[in-house]
């Protein structure tokens, strides 16, 4: 159980995997998570269940502290520890008409399946994807498949437009695009910030937040989020929320409350500091 069948950095730091989980695959949808743990002492992380098949799963993992660093120096054929899930409530998918798309990061994976779900339900959707450079940009093939507009931009302007997801969706209502509905993935910021640019067009908008999580049953209250005035869980009464109702400021609080310990954390693991080591000079006895 939980064998990482395969796993390829698609661009740095971004690491796809598909695991062997049968339970997983049978009854996740879209806009679900799992949680996995590496090891019996590994913290668990959430993660955006992207594509199923039979007996497997797919993932996009940004490799970002201890326990994703362990995980993307894992191997095909070495099982997890534990896999939680599918976790979280599915994403609202209908027919609204013209839907937007917009994803950073790790979302721009986890934006796909709600694309190919939205799609089939008749919608037309337009695709905004974000990196920091046209070598981070990832998945184009097939969300171009079921976009009927694609859109790139990066920060240095490398490729597409010299920006962000809200650069792009600015420029689009400013010329005349109407949007019936539109979901956002990623960076809290992006996210953020998108929200506030649908919020005067009266765009119904969804989020998926990228909150702290420990137990994904919404028993230790770490995922807490203010939406509209009032506390939700993101693991489950989410992780998509309307993006026009979060209280932002508290979630990047919130997110930022491990901030340094997490970055000595991973800097001083000798787990990870030997695979950085590996990677770039080749083995080592020392």
């Amino acid at each position: 159980m939980y064998e990482i069948v395969e796993k390829r950095e698609e661009v740095p730091n971004i690491h796809r995997l598909i695991i062997r989980e049968p339970n997983v695959a049978k009854k996740a949808k879209p806009g679900q998570f799992v949680i996995l743990m590496p090891d019996e002492k590994g913290e668990r992380v959430p993660m955006s269940i992207v594509e199923t098949k039979k007996d497997t799963f797919t993932i996009f993992m940004l490799e970002l502290g201890i326990t994703t660093g362990k995980i993307a120096n894992m191997h095909p054929g070495e099982k997890l520890y534990a896999v939680a899930g599918p976790l979280g409530q599915p994403a609202e998918i209908e027919y609204y008409g013209n839907v937007l798309l917009g994803g950073g990061c790790y979302g721009i994976g986890a934006i796909y399946p709600l694309a190919k779900a939205l799609k089939a339900k008749g919608n037309r959707i337009v695709t905004i994807i974000e990196a920091r450079s046209k070598y981070l940009i990832y998945l184009e093939e097939k969300l171009r498949i079921v976009s009927d507009e694609f859109y790139i931009a990066t920060s240095d302007g490398s490729r597409g437009t010299n920006g962000h997801v809200q650069t792009v969706l600015d420029r689009l209502i400013k010329n005349g695009h109407r949007f019936d509905h539109a979901k956002f993935i990623g960076c809290t910021y992006m996210m953020m910030n998108c929200s506030n640019i649908t919020a005067p067009y009266r765009i119904p908008t969804r989020v998926a937040l990228n909150t702290i999580m420990l137990d994904g049953s919404g028993m230790c209250g770490c995922c807490r989020v203010s939406v509209g005035g009032k506390t939700k869980f993101a693991c489950v009464d989410g992780p998509e929320f309307d993006g026009h109702q979060v209280d932002w400021a508290e979630l990047m609080k919130r997110k930022a409350a491990y901030q340094e310990a997490e970055m000595i954390s991973y800097q001083t693991s000798p787990h990870i500091c030997r695979a950085l080591i590996e990677n770039y000079f080749g083995e080592s006895d020392e």
